[in-house]
């Protein structure tokens, strides 16, 4: 399962990434490593940029990199 398929104000824990080691460093920059837990809190309309907690702050991603990112429910 990915980030990509949570749904808006559901929780995960990371296991891991795919892609490229360019997206891998950004998320692990963002606080984004494997083990964390992850809320997702809502998505832009019109395919816009996904909302999430992560370690008590909000950042925003782009849907094609949460197709990236592992998780565990």
């Amino acid at each position: 399962m990915t980030l990509f398929d949570l749904k808006d104000g559901e929780c995960a824990t990371v296991q891991a990434f795919t892609g490229e080691m360019e997206l891998q460093s950004r998320l692990v920059e963002m606080g984004i490593l494997p083990g964390i837990k992850i809320r997702r809190i809502k998505t832009a309309p019109m395919n816009g940029p996904i909302e999430l907690k992560v370690r008590g702050y909000h950042v925003s991603l782009r849907q094609d990199d949460a197709c990236n990112i592992l998780i565990q429910q």
